[in-house]
Order: C-alpha cells, then structure tokens, then sequence
C-alpha cells in the first residue's frame, strides 16, 4: 500500500533574494500528513477492497453494500479496524521512501540538472529499498486489520494477536522470520506503478496540448486521475495476490498448509482464475479505484491550499520561467 501520489507540475517560486524554489521543496512534509490524511478520511474504502480481495466466497458487491455487510455483521467502528497500524506503517513507508530518494538524488545529481529520467530511476530505486525494509510493517498491519472479520472462506485460519508485537511475536514463532517478508515479489513489481502512471499521463498530456496551449490545474489533476486509475487497474491482480500473501492465513490443500511464501505466486493467480475467472483477480477494484481518485482529490486540494499559504508565509511569488 502507497499514497506517494505524483502530484501537478509545481510552479516555480522565487523569493524575495531572487532564488527559485520548487514546491516539492517547500512543503513535502506538509505533502506527507496530506497522505496521512487520506489513508484515514478513506480507511473503510480499503478495509471493502481487502476484504474482497482475500475472502474468495465473499460476494462481489458494490463497495457500498460491503461497507453495509462489514457494519451490520461486525458493528459500527469495524471498517476503521486496524486504522493506527496502518497510519504507523504509512508514516515508516514514507519516510524511508522520501529519506532514500532524497539522499538518492543528492549524491547522483549532485549539481547537475535533474531531470525526469533521473527522477524515475531514483523513484524506483527509493521503492525497492522501501518495500525490503517496511514489507514486515505491512504483513503486521494486514492481519491486525483483518482480526475478527466474518470471513465467507471456511479455509481462513483465524488469528488472535494482542496488537503490533505479539503479532511480530507469533509470526516469528509460528511461521519463521521470512514470513514478515510475505508478498516481496508482488510488491517489488508493482514499483513499476508509477511509472506506468507517469507514461500514461504524458500521453494523454501531450494529447491535450495538441488542442491548447497549457493545461489548467483542473486539466493536470483529470488527467492524473485518470493515469492513476488505468495504472491502477493494470496492476491489480498483483496488488490481490500481495493482500492474500501478506495475509497469509489461507490453508493449501490437500497438505492443509498455511500459505504464505512466494513460490505460491503463481499457485495462486492460477487457483484465482480457474475458480473465479479472470474476474476473480479484480474484486474489490472498484472500492479501490474510489479510493485512488478522492485521495488525488483531496491531495489536489492540499496541494493548492499549501500553494497558496507558502505564498504568503515565504513572501514567494509564482511566475515562470521564460
């Protein structure tokens, strides 16, 4: 899980000294709590996308008649289960991420221009780095927010953990140490997400420019959003397949095994289709794609909000570069 979503063209910014500034510079830790503030505004959107990605017998319903289910059958706080070790794990993850692009950057532009290229390459490298040391985050926080659910899957072996180190605790003990690592593989390739983002969102830039002569801020976001969204649905199946991983708790027949390494990859993508069809691999996508385009929404509107109070804090003043 990831909200590092990429946002707008940043307009340049100068002071009062005549320096220019970049916004990403100027409020990436505001940028941060903005992400924060997603995950916790649209929690119970992913508790109904992770749910039906790894309860198979659940009905595929409108997120909505989920939402509904989850409430009458569990109570009312139920879709903001696990809600703090989820928004500990997305704080560690962008900390790590934006602390190794940073340092990244620094030492390989290091007073040459940076360009998009560079940037996508430091991206990817800052994401492979992210997923080794915060994947034990993510396992924790996916079984804590699946505790107590009413799964449909009578194969689902329950867990009972008193909160993030019992957790780590029995997983260590119970499974060994290399299953905190569950779901490595799937996680590690959907680093690619945002550069399949970024290539559709260039295409259908310069598709608008044919036509105008810039993008307004409403044109940058839709057609953000909708780069998302297709990156998104792209690589979805990955994204079930690393939910079911990190969970963990489904029994393999005949041997009654838990499953949980990632030998089971491709088990399971086939298991998933020949049971389901391919459908089966994109439950609980429209739950997520709501969820993806009202966090852009509402980082957009961070983003401007801020745009315009380092305005008037800084003293800075938009303008652009001849």
């Amino acid at each position: 899980m990831s909200l590092k979503l990429p946002l707008p063209p940043f307009p340049h910014l100068q002071n009062e000294d005549g320096d220019w500034h970049s916004l990403h510079e100027a409020v990436p830790e505001a940028l941060e709590q903005g992400s924060v503030t997603a995950m916790t505004v649209f929690f119970p959107l992913d508790t109904a996308r992770l749910r039906l990605q790894v309860d198979e017998k659940r009905k595929s319903k409108t997120t909505h008649m989920v939402l509904l289910e989850i409430i009458k059958e569990e109570g009312l706080l139920a879709p903001y289960r696990g809600l703090f070790p989820v928004i500990s794990s997305l704080c560690c993850s962008n900390f790590v991420y934006f602390y190794t692009f940073n340092s990244l950057k620094a030492v390989w532009v290091k007073g040459q221009r940076a360009t998009t290229g560079k940037d996508l390459v430091v991206g990817f490298v800052a994401g492979v780095v992210n997923v080794l040391l915060t994947t034990p985050l993510w396992v924790v926080n996916t079984r804590l927010k699946l505790q107590g659910a009413k799964f449909r899957n009578e194969d689902i072996v329950p867990t009972n953990y008193k909160g993030i180190v019992d957790a780590f605790h029995q997983i260590i003990r119970d499974e060994g140490i290399l299953a905190l690592w569950n779901g490595t593989f799937p996680s590690l390739l959907l680093v690619f997400n945002p550069a399949i983002q970024f290539m559709f969102y260039e295409g259908l830039k310069r598709q608008l420019l044919k036509k105008r002569m810039k993008l307004s801020s409403l044109d940058v976001f839709i057609i953000g959003a909708v780069a998302k969204a297709i990156a998104t649905t792209v690589t979805y199946p990955l994204q079930t397949i690393q939910s079911i991983l990190r969970f963990g708790r489904h029994r393999l027949n005949p041997e009654n095994r838990t499953l949980g390494s990632l030998r089971n990859v491709l088990y399971l993508l086939h298991q998933r289709v020949r049971r389901f069809g391919i459908m089966g691999l994109y439950k609980g996508l429209e739950a997520k794609l709501l969820q993806t385009v009202l966090t852009a929404a509402l980082m957009f509107l961070v983003y401007e909000k801020l745009t315009a109070a380092t305005f008037t804090v800084m003293g800075l003043k938009s303008v652009h570069r001849p």
